[in-house]
């Protein structure tokens, strides 16, 4: 039996595939995950490509590269792909370690530099503005000789809210002068105006810039681990030194090579995203609380307590985030599948007055 027959008849596995998403009944709104991804592209890509799962996926992993590196006008040289963008994160924050503390927002997602952090990086902390926006005069304020990396979200997660592009483009070029400026666009096509928000054409200026992006989010592939930065050909060659994944794998590439130009699919994505976001502004009004703007996959809203209503939730079978170290009062929640945020919606009102 040939290969490609063999694994079309392999049965499915109902006990295995159980294993991964929310469990029955269970609505997931707390990961910022895409549930109407992957795209039935990259799903197709997936299972074409399974059965030669054996094979290490170096080919792949250089045809998305170049995928990627044409987009936005720039050499692959300039382009690294990882584990997700957190392995990307992780490495940046790693290598640039030595050349200074890591200057960044109080309140961001701070997984990646808190990681380098237990390795001996230095984080040097600004606080957000009375907005709850990123402070980038607070953040220019906090240069020095002494600061070697600047990380930024944009759109900020926990928050949602966005800076303005031309503002936080004008920001990249000054600091980039005395550090390099790390923007993290996991969100970047999920908001209003991605060309006017983003940060990447100033690499192609020569900016002293990293900019990483992820198929996690508007692409549904959170569970596939592929995501990718954009530099200079210098910057990316300390990057890729500090990886600690081999040639990528398999299946997260060819659903990435499949979909990036999938723009039917992105569109509905955005569109869901969109909807769902709506349908919680609409149940903070009507519970009489208040919530930041948001242009992601997250709506971060004012609460009384939010571990008390993550864990009310939780008893309703929905999960939410809870407290975000001292901003007890702010509960993140994600824009799941409709039905599951319509569950939340009816819950609010009534979980916040008990």
């Amino acid at each position: 039996m040939a290969i490609g027959t063999r694994a079309a008849a392999i049965m499915p596995t109902p006990a295995v595939a159980a294993e991964f998403g929310a469990p029955n009944g269970v609505a997931l709104l707390s990961r910022n995950e895409n549930p109407y991804g992957p795209a039935p592209s990259a799903i197709r890509a997936m299972a074409d490509v399974a059965a030669r799962g054996c094979y290490y996926a170096d080919r792949g992993l250089n045809k998305l590269t170049a995928m990627i590196a044409e987009r936005h006008g720039v050499s692959p040289e300039q382009v690294v792909v990882g584990s997700g963008s957190t392995e990307i994160l992780c490495a940046i924050a790693m290598a640039w370690r030595d050349k200074g503390s890591i200057l960044c927002p109080d309140l961001f997602w701070d997984t990646t530099a808190v990681y380098a952090e237990r390795k001996g990086a230095t984080l040097k902390r600004v606080a957000l503005g009375a907005d709850m926006g990123i402070d980038l005069a607070g953040l220019a304020g906090g240069l020095g000789p002494d600061v070697g990396l600047i990380h930024i979200c944009n759109p900020n997660n926990p928050t949602g809210m966005v800076l303005d592009g031309e503002a936080l483009r004008g920001f990249v070029r000054t600091a980039g002068k005395t550090a390099t400026v790390l923007v993290d666009e996991a969100y970047n096509e999920l908001t209003d105006q991605p060309d006017a928000r983003s940060v990447m054409p100033l690499v192609k200026e020569g900016a002293n810039l990293i900019v990483c992006r992820t198929f996690s989010k508007i692409y549904g592939m959170a569970g596939l681990r592929i995501g990718y930065s954009i530099s200079s050909a210098e910057h990316a060659a300390i990057i890729r030194g500090w990886l600690t994944s081999f040639g990528g794998n398999s299946a997260g590439l060819a659903a990435a090579i499949a979909s990036y130009d999938d723009t039917a699919f992105t569109t509905m994505s955005r569109q869901r995203v969109i909807e769902a976001r709506g349908i919680i502004l609409d149940a903070v009004k009507a519970a009489g609380l208040t919530a930041l703007p948001s242009e992601t996959n997250f709506v971060f809203v004012k609460v009384p307590d939010a571990d008390r209503l993550q864990k009310a939730m939780a008893g309703q079978g929905v999960m939410i985030r809870g407290t975000y170290g001292r901003w007890t009062q702010w509960s993140r929640v994600s824009t799941g599948r409709i039905e599951d945020v319509r569950r939340y919606a009816a819950a609010l009102p009534r979980l916040v007055s008990a």
